[in-house]
């Protein structure tokens, strides 16, 4: 009956330890396989100095740097059961029957070097290495049946039948066998870790961590058998209530997230959160967003964040970041409108009605430990949440409520209402509500509210602001509007364009530091109570975005929160100069249309979301510092297949990146590189942004933005720095790291080419002065022959003009030839036809004379034919025709009779004739012989002269000089 008792007890200590963690939970990132693109499983988590985390994967080694997933695989391609960083600083892992470690190569890429090499041959063969210890100079690496120690280059094999597990407490390596339980590594032997070990410990435990949680003492836990603390060598079960459930959950891992609290890991259960008490302050598994309830590893990162390596993935938990997410399973995850913090209560107003969390000690609202009271009759769409006269009002879809404890009480169920205020603080006994009607009034007697006749009926009014005597409410498409109260009676009235209000779509009123503040899709306004108008305000103009802004709340410390675009940011005003911080953690997390902000104070920052709320520690957000560094993730040169120029890693894997990176020489066909870039601060992530300058090419640093990476395309030879910077939406910048490359020039600008370039050069002007000279001899001679050919072709041309003189001599010559041949054929034929008259007449005169008797008569006669006779001298006729024919001819018939003497005077005579182209005819007639005798002649003459057949007589004549 007893024990009976006990376990009732225990059950009922462990149901309400489960139900009391924090309603506030931090914000988890899931990340799937498909997304770092590796193995489903991840058992173990390390991170280096510069940030860069390494997960045991079941394709490898992951790397992830908060932009960019890498896989390093191993030679055999096994999975990777275990990492850790070593004393030398390089990454030891082992995997399936491998083992080694990943150290940088020359261009900083993480490369692997097997130690199964130096592994004893008949030990060789092994399966899982599950863990790896260092202590001293020793590393130690734990499989089922061996391990494995090596020491410089040497390795020596511990065999037992089963090593069920391997870690450390303190200094100390600690493992467990089967039958042997917890034995520690001293001096080459495993000697048992505590004289009581065996009874301290159940039989057949199973240990699955170890985790130190104080100078001297370590925190053992068993897979099914709890949790032990280790302290000098002494064991003592830890037993506060709520691990009497956790250890049928199967406890996988642990892990101090900070000075006051536990993580433990479970494979059943996801993970729960203890204080050094005990007691519970977080549970992390499925239903609050985790992939799997299956927890392989916990690690908690140099920010503070928990990282959980699951069954089936990776999850982030921004822990020890100032927002938490407010969404008990209790609210059905209702969309967030209103809060409201009532003497000692948190009322929360979701789209599922109104729940409330009884408040505790607690400073920051996200830690209470305390679940989610929903209210009576406050199911459906809870709009506003307000304190008026000391009473909580709830405007609700379906009416006015009064808050009374765990109850709401109707007011008005005739209309939804938005939202209560008191008229101003000289009429506290007054209230206004905006309904969805137009503007409702109450008075306030006896402790309850009393609605007044003369509601204004004029739009829904959502956002209503009482000030300036007047009620002034706006509708985001309607416009302005201001009603009065007077006598029972309202009035109302519109203001437009007139007013100063640019348009009536997206119009919203606020008040702020007790002004009237209108935002519009063209700025901000405030209200000028003097002239009744709306005009643009100097001040909010200058330091908001010049964007629409939806919703505006001041805070108690006097800052300005605002949304626009759903993005969150806050106008600090409580420093030396106005400053605006965003918040990009919360974007596009807001109800569109149903902001909500609600500032209790600088601790508690309450936001609207669309599952729940948010809570934002607003003190701890902006003091929340950790290194802000910035690392070089990469440089590839683009243009040469992708070639890794620099993969990100100095001597050691470990070491931090230096400030500045000394690059390479780079050959010119690699002129075109990519740089990838990153900040490790990964629960600020959505915060960084980053700008670059390339010294000696960029003008200037690039504007702040989220890109990772940045290409440099066909950049000119010369030396070059590679420089990036990272920046939060604080405003706080990170040190600047650097890469210093040198682009060489192509070889055909380079010191040689130059050499070759002024040989060149040198012999090109020698070649062009011998050319040149070579040319203007050439061009000499080309002179002189063309003054040659001009003398020559002067020559030619007085020897042209002298021939054509000489033709036109001889044309005149044989022009007056022909006039003399004509002259002596015509002298000839004259002479002929004179002798001839002659000879007729003396023929006659003869008869005549014969005939003739008288004396007288015939001695007349007689002297007539002596006249006759001595006219009639053929021969001297001749001599003088010759004589006048040579002066014509050119000697010709001198000449003929020198050289043919033989001649007979009539052939001298046909030759004369044929001399002066004269017809077979007309020579016949002055030869006196007939036309055959001439060619009879001819033919002798030609024989004569020895003419050869074919030679023209006249040519033959024509020759003779």
């Amino acid at each position: 009956m007893n024990k009976i008792l006990l376990t009732a007890l225990l059950i009922t200590a462990n149901l309400l330890g489960f139900a009391q963690f924090t309603i506030g939970l931090p914000e988890i990132t899931n990340y799937t396989k498909q997304a770092y693109r590796g193995g489903a499983q991840t058992r173990q988590i390390a991170q280096d100095q510069n940030g860069v985390l390494y997960f045991g994967n079941d394709e490898g080694v992951l790397t992830f740097n908060s932009a960019r997933w890498k896989i390093y695989p191993l030679p055999n391609k096994s999975l990777v059961r275990c990492l850790k960083f070593g004393p030398d600083q390089n990454l030891y892992v082992g995997g399936q029957d491998e083992f080694g470690y990943f150290s940088p190569s020359i261009n900083g890429n993480l490369q692997y070097h097997s130690l199964k090499k130096l592994i004893p041959k008949e030990a060789s063969s092994f399966a899982d290495v599950w863990e790896i210890c260092f202590a001293g100079k020793s590393v130690f690496f734990q499989t089922s049946d061996k391990i494995y120690e090596l020491k410089g280059n040497h390795i020596t094999v511990h065999q037992d039948n089963h090593w069920r597990f391997m870690g450390k407490a303190g200094e100390d390596v600690v493992t467990q066998t089967a039958n042997k339980g917890l034995l520690s590594y001293s001096n080459g032997r495993w000697i048992p870790f505590a004289e009581k070990t065996q009874t301290a410990l159940p039989a057949g435990y199973f240990a699955t961590s170890l985790t130190r949680i104080g100078h001297d003492s370590t925190l053992l836990t068993t897979l099914k058998d709890g949790v032990y603390l280790l302290t000098a060598r002494n064991i003592t079960k830890w037993q506060p209530p709520i691990l009497h459930g956790l250890q049928q959950k199967n406890i996988s891992s642990s892990l101090m997230v900070n000075d006051s609290q536990i993580a433990i890991g479970t494979n059943l259960d996801g993970c729960y959160v203890l204080d050094k008490a005990g007691n519970l302050v977080q549970h992390l598994g499925r239903k609050e967003g985790l992939q799997d309830n299956s927890i392989l590893t916990i690690f908690l990162d140099q920010q503070k964040n928990i990282w959980f390596g699951l069954h089936n993935g990776i999850d982030f938990i921004s822990y020890n970041n100032a927002i938490k997410h407010i969404n008990p399973a209790s609210m059905n995850e209702g969309a967030g409108f209103t809060s409201h913090l009532y003497k000692n209560d948190l009322f929360i107003g979701t789209s599922t009605g109104l729940f409330k969390f009884p408040v505790g000690p607690e400073k920051d609202l996200s830690n209470i430990h305390a679940g989610a009271i929903p209210i009576k009759n406050s199911t459906g769409e809870v709009w506003n949440l307000s304190e008026v006269n000391g009473q909580l009002l709830m405007g609700h879809n379906e009416g006015a409520f009064s808050v009374r404890g765990d109850e709401a009480v109707t007011l008005d169920k005739n209309t939804g209402y938005w939202n209560f205020q008191s008229f101003s603080p000289t009429l506290p006994a007054i209230m206004i509500a905006g309904t969805y009607r137009g503007i409702a009034f109450y008075t306030y007697q006896n402790n309850s509210f009393k609605k007044l006749p003369g509601e204004a009926v004029v739009e829904s009014a959502r956002f209503v602001i009482a000030a300036h005597n007047r009620v002034w409410f706006s509708h985001p498409y309607k416009g302005i509007y201001s009603v009065t109260l007077k006598d029972s009676v309202t009035s109302y009235r519109k203001y437009s364009r007139k007013e100063g209000v640019p348009s009536d779509n997206n119009s919203y009123l606020f008040k702020i530091k007790n002004a009237l503040v209108l935002t519009t899709e063209t700025g901000v306004f405030e209200y000028n109570a003097g002239k009744d108008r709306f005009e643009p305000s100097a001040f909010y103009n200058a330091h908001l975005p010049k964007l629409p802004i939806r919703y505006l709340k001041e805070d108690t410390e006097g800052n300005v929160w605002f949304v626009f675009e759903k993005k969150l940011g806050v106008l600090g005003l409580t420093a030396g100069s106005p400053q605006v911080i965003y918040l990009p953690e919360l974007t596009n997390k807001f109800v569109a249309g149903f902001e909500h902000i609600n500032p209790v104070n600088k601790n508690n920052i309450l936001i609207g979301g669309e599952k729940g709320f948010y809570h934002i520690n607003y003190e701890q957000y902006k003091h929340l510092k950790y290194p802000l560094q910035v690392m070089i993730g990469s440089v590839t040169a683009i243009n040469q297949n992708d070639s890794l120029l620099f993969g990100g890693y100095g001597n050691t894997v470990f070491a931090s990146q230096s400030v500045g990176i000394k690059g390479l020489e780079l050959k010119h066909s690699a002129n075109s590189l990519h740089f990838e870039f990153a900040s490790t601060v990964y629960g600020q992530s959505a915060n960084i942004e980053y700008s670059y300058y390339l010294q000696d090419f960029d003008k200037s640093w690039s504007e702040f933005s989220k890109r990772t990476e940045k290409d440099y395309t066909n950049l000119p030879p010369g030396n070059y720095v590679f420089k990036i910077k990272a920046r939060n939406n604080l405003g706080n910048e990170s040190p600047v790291k650097e890469y210093a490359f040198v682009i060489l020039p192509p070889w055909y600008k380079t010191r040689v080419a130059y050499f070759l370039y002024v040989v060149l050069f040198g012999c090109g002007v020698y070649l062009l002065v011998n050319y040149q000279r070579k040319k203007f001899k050439a061009q000499q001679r080309r002179y002189e022959e063309e003054q040659r050919k001009l003398q020559y072709l002067h020559q030619l041309e007085i020897e042209k003009a002298e021939k054509e003189l000489v033709e036109l001599r001889n044309a005149k010559l044989e022009a007056e030839i022909k006039i003399k041949n004509t002259e002596l054929a015509s002298t000839a034929m004259h002479l002929i036809q004179k002798n001839d008259v002659l000879l007729k007449i003396k023929a006659q005169m003869t008869r005549i004379k014969d005939t003739t008797i008288a004396v007288e008569t015939t001695a007349d006669l007689k002297s007539i034919l002596k006249t006759l006779n001595e006219e009639n001298k053929v021969e001297e006729q001749w001599q003088q025709f010759a004589s006048h024919f040579d002066s014509v001819h050119r000697n010709f018939l001198s000449n003929l009779k020198k050289k043919y003497p033989g001649l007979t005077p009539n052939e001298q005579k046909l030759c004369a004739y044929l001399r002066m182209n004269l017809t077979t005819k007309e020579i016949s007639q002055l030869m006196n012989i007939t036309v055959r005798g001439v060619e009879i002649s001819r033919y002798r003459l030609r024989k004569k002269l020895g003419i050869q057949t074919g030679t023209h007589l006249f040519n033959f004549l024509d020759a003779v000089e």
